[in-house]
């Protein structure tokens, strides 16, 4: 077998205990009646329950949703949206629900330009009204049910309010994050007041809870999502957004948003077919436009294809697999925005000709110069012509905080799910008495176009989702389950589970260590961000040699998968280091 490159031990622990009553983090479990794995162990255990007592896959998937908007704040919550990819094993049928936040029916495409025309600056419009869209995550979490679960919201929901209401152990990640954030937590009194107790971060080791948050789960479990999209708690996020509650010493200048109480009403997710593609004789399904991870990691994949990258040295594969991730971008770029108002070739981004068009740009002693311009996929000119008619454009800055989960149950069922409020602590702020952040994921849109000559399909409009790189990816073999994954990671999900998928069915590395291995994340830039085990081994100066260009990065992405095994167990892996330790749990490690 080829050599792993610099992989943990697949029981590697390098991370701290959940604390006193929780349960303790581990990367890797093997069992039977289901599975669950997301990066925090309290979370994982709300799926586990639900699991337990007889509920399945998309029951269970809610439940640990809900209970990571309790201990993961910074990155999910009611004031989010994110991506549903469900596998239904009785009806072999994957199906997908766009959750992605919608901009208000006010936003033109000089949404985030100053007074002088010209962008404003980046962390100025993430704390501010401005960034926020109309969540998606409540009614993510109802439809998923309504259609495929086997619970009410309010029953999934009672893990994560008595969370909430009794609070969990504070770790290291949460204190950072608090910290990394406490410049701008602390000039909203909301926010000040949840997570800078005393007007800190929570120290580790003691115990965080959120009241309000109960109240708020408690409150949807009463009045279902219609108390977001109809009700008072949909008021009190309309007011918050129109009129952001800053403390009157702060000196920081927050602008405030055009979100109204009919831009909530007439907000819904979208059912739609998921992206597909066959690799190595196995069905890849993923999220399609408005996210562009489902037609970038099946791009990608299109293009590898006719390689065996099993047979391939260290360095060879990487070349191969970073080469293939800049094409990918150059037409995620130019192609891939809200379908509702844009024209997206998914058919054509996501075909094999249109991927054998582009993968003769790959030179086995030379490295593509980024940015590389796009293909055609509607009018690809076949296999062997080196497509590049389009003008090329820089690939746009996207946030980089999200979280992932991954279920299966008893019977067969699967699902992969990401969700987000885009930056670590979304926008800052948080609604008065409801205990949840509300999200900044407008400033995913591109605030103007990267090149005034090229057309970007991510530019903000009315009602329009803006662009995301959530992957929540599932691979079958025939009608039957091979694995499920997905990451956080803002553009770096793509190439994430990318590489993941490519390290476990290519390079043969059981899944946790396909998860722990480190990582290289090409996005159509001028370098290539490597993570140090990489930057500080010998293939780095390999693939300088041949031309490629490299920055660190200290960590990319943070993904959980789960993967199907014989005699009807499943396998649930997780990080072994990345954000402190995931953490993977069955339903029980015997039969």
């Amino acid at each position: 077998m080829v050599a792993v490159l610099g992989v943990a031990p697949a029981g590697a622990a390098g991370h701290e205990s959940a604390g006193k009553g929780a349960p303790a983090k581990t990367p890797v479990a093997v069992g039977y009646g289901g599975a669950v794995s997301s990066v925090d162990p309290d979370a994982s255990a709300a799926g586990i329950d639900v699991l337990r007592h007889g509920g399945n896959a998309v029951d269970a998937a809610v439940a640990t949703a809900a209970a990571l908007g309790v201990t993961e704040p910074y990155s999910a919550g009611v004031g989010g949206g994110g991506y549903f990819v469900y596998y239904d094993a009785k009806r072999h049928k994957v199906s997908t629900l766009d959750g992605r936040e919608t901009a208000p029916r006010s936003a033109d495409q000089k949404l985030f330009l100053g007074r002088d025309g010209k962008p404003l600056p980046f962390a100025d419009a993430v704390t501010s009204g401005l960034s926020v869209g109309t969540p998606g995550t409540p009614a993510t979490w109802n439809d998923a049910l309504k259609d495929w679960g086997t619970r009410s919201l309010g029953q999934v929901l009672k893990p994560a309010e008595r969370l909430a209401r009794d609070g969990f152990t504070v770790d290291s990640t949460f204190r950072q994050q608090t910290a990394d954030n406490q410049a701008r937590f602390k000039d909203f009194p909301a926010t000040a007041k949840l997570f800078l107790p005393g007007g800190e971060p929570p120290a580790v080791g003691s115990t965080f809870r959120n009241p309000d948050l109960a109240r708020t789960y408690a409150l949807l479990a009463k009045e279902g999502v219609g108390a977001v999209y109809k009700g008072e708690l949909g008021r009190d996020i309309v007011d918050t957004v129109r009129k952001p509650p800053v403390d009157p010493k702060a000196q920081r200048v927050v602008r405030a948003g055009d979100l109204t109480a009919e831009d909530l009403r007439s907000y819904g997710t979208k059912r739609q077919a998921p992206t597909r593609t066959d690799y190595r004789g196995l069905d890849v399904y993923g999220m399609a436009p408005s996210s562009s991870g489902g037609t970038s990691v099946a791009e990608a994949l299109n293009i590898l294809e006719k390689t065996d990258l099993s047979k391939l040295s260290d360095v060879e594969y990487l070349h191969r697999y970073i080469e293939a991730s800049r094409i990918a971008f150059a037409d995620r770029g130019r192609w891939v925005g809200d379908p509702a108002a844009e024209d997206v070739p998914t058919k054509g981004l996501t075909s094999q000709r249109f991927a054998d068009s582009r993968a003769c740009l790959i030179k086995d002693d030379a490295v593509l110069k980024s940015p590389v311009p796009p293909g055609d996929p509607n009018n690809p000119s076949g296999p062997g012509s080196c497509d590049t008619r389009g003008h090329a454009a820089p690939t746009t800055y996207e946030g980089e905080n999200t979280t992932h989960l991954t279920v299966a149950d008893k019977w067969g069922n699967v699902v992969a799910y990401t969700l987000t409020i885009e930056q670590t602590g979304g926008s800052g702020i948080t609604v008065p008495g409801r205990g949840f952040l509300l999200n900044n994921e407008l400033t995913d849109f591109s605030f103007a176009p990267a090149d005034p000559a090229v057309h970007d399909p991510n530019l903000p409009g009315p009602g329009k989702r803006p662009r995301s790189s959530m992957s929540p990816t599932i691979v079958l073999d025939g009608h039957k389950p091979v694995l499920a994954l997905g990451s956080p990671g803002g553009a770096t999900i793509i190439t994430t589970v990318l590489q993941t998928l490519l390290n476990h069915l290519d390079r043969g590395m059981p899944l946790v260590d396909a998860i722990a291995a480190p990582r290289a994340s090409q996005r159509n830039a001028a370098q290539t961000e490597l993570e140090p085990a990489l930057w500080n081994g010998p293939e780095r100066a390999k693939l300088e040699a041949l031309g490629h260009s490299f920055k660190q990065n200290p960590e990319i992405g943070a993904a959980t998968g789960v993967q199907r095994l014989s005699g009807g167990r499943w396998l649930a892996a997780a990080e072994t280091e990345r954000r402190g330790g995931g953490s993977a749990m069955v339903v029980s490690p015997k039969r």
